[in-house]
């Protein structure tokens, strides 16, 4: 039986909190959100679309650490030093349709409304929990193991039950940077995946509950 104060994420109860101190706009496909060096005066919840987040190093060399889907919080890093900049760069990856929440409204809330400060907490457990996830990822499984967990994760296998297969709009190219691989490993899993009926990979990327299973029993 989970304990009464367990903090649980509930993105409807932030956005009720929310209300109408937040706009919405509509982002083409590649189009910047913010970038890496912008000052982090908003926070941003997505409701259509997915959005990766990127670095660049200043040797030029880029990464990208996140993928966002429907119903993700990014930019708490706003929330920081007096006035914090932007450690990364948001991008959409296809058309999207993204709140924007200033700064001050997040603030204001966290201090004066104690179910929202919770479920604000809630979210930021998630996604340091994710974080930890990625990183032990990275450190210790192979390519076509984080190409498979990154899949399932993009398309939220896992987390919820789905029977049918999950669409993904998402690149070769975008998958690799995030797996730290190159696009030709990539499309060498990608097929081998579909042969193996894991995935259907014709124009659009549908991923079947099966690759779960593969992953788990790998």
């Amino acid at each position: 039986m989970a304990s009464k104060h367990a903090l649980t994420f509930k993105p409807v109860v932030l956005l009720k909190s929310i209300g109408s101190r937040s706009s919405s706009q509509q982002y083409r496909n590649k189009q910047p959100i913010f970038s890496q060096g912008d000052v982090a005066d908003a926070m941003f919840y997505i409701e259509t679309g997915n959005v990766k987040l990127t670095v660049l190093s200043k040797g030029g060399k880029k990464a990208v650490i996140a993928i966002f889907r429907q119903g993700d919080f990014f930019g708490e890093g706003c929330l920081g030093t007096p006035l914090p900049l932007r450690m990364s760069t948001a991008t959409a990856v296809q058309v999207s349709t993204v709140v924007r929440v200033e700064k001050a409204t997040i603030a204001r809330l966290i201090h004066d409304d104690p179910v929202f400060a919770r479920m604000f907490i809630a979210h930021l457990l998630s996604r340091v929990v994710r974080i930890e996830e990625d990183l032990l990822d990275q450190l210790f499984n192979s390519s076509e193991r984080r190409l498979a967990r990154t899949l399932l994760s993009l398309t939220s296998f896992g987390t919820q039950s789905k029977p049918h297969p999950a669409i993904l709009k998402v690149s070769q190219g975008t998958l690799a940077e995030m797996i730290g691989t190159t696009r030709s490993r990539v499309s060498f899993f990608m097929n081998r995946f579909r042969k193996l009926g894991l995935i259907d990979y014709n124009g659009r990327l549908q991923v079947h509950r099966e690759l779960l299973k593969f992953l788990l029993h790998k």
